[in-house]
């Protein structure tokens, strides 16, 4: 809970901090220009790259497999997406390295490491013990 607290409240003023800095080195205009290309650059590559995942999910529907990597492909997407829309540098540095196929990999293979291992039972617990009991009331 403490963690959200911070990023709800950090984010924001590192954003607001880093705005600063570039219109000053840069000029208040050219700062709005640049976030606003930033979004929209970012917002075309998202649509491109999800239009993507889609099709792969599709196909992965059609051979009767369970497009799992290709769901996590998009959820990851998605929140490049709304990364590239929030305005500041760091959300869309964020959001344009979400981008990268190998950083989604990497990510991806973190998520599934994290299930597999979460729903595994230890090997001591499927072992099985023979045996015969009687019942003394």
């Amino acid at each position: 809970m403490l963690f959200f607290l911070l990023l709800l409240i950090g984010v924001p003023l590192l954003e607001l901090y880093f705005l600063i800095r570039v219109s000053v080195a840069i000029g208040a205009l050219p700062t709005l220009g640049l976030a606003i290309v930033t979004a929209v650059v970012g917002a075309a590559l998202v649509r491109q790259q999800g239009f993507s995942v889609l099709q792969r999910v599709q196909r992965a529907l059609q051979r009767g497999e369970l497009p799992a990597h290709e769901l996590i492909d998009g959820a990851l997407l998605l929140v490049a997406g709304i990364f590239l829309l929030l305005p500041g540098f760091l959300t869309d540095a964020t959001g344009f390295l979400l981008l990268l196929p190998p950083l989604r990999r990497w990510l991806r293979q973190r998520v599934l490491l994290n299930q597999r291992g979460r729903h595994s039972t230890p090997a001591a617990s499927t072992s099985i013990i023979e045996g015969e009991f009687r019942r003394d009331d």
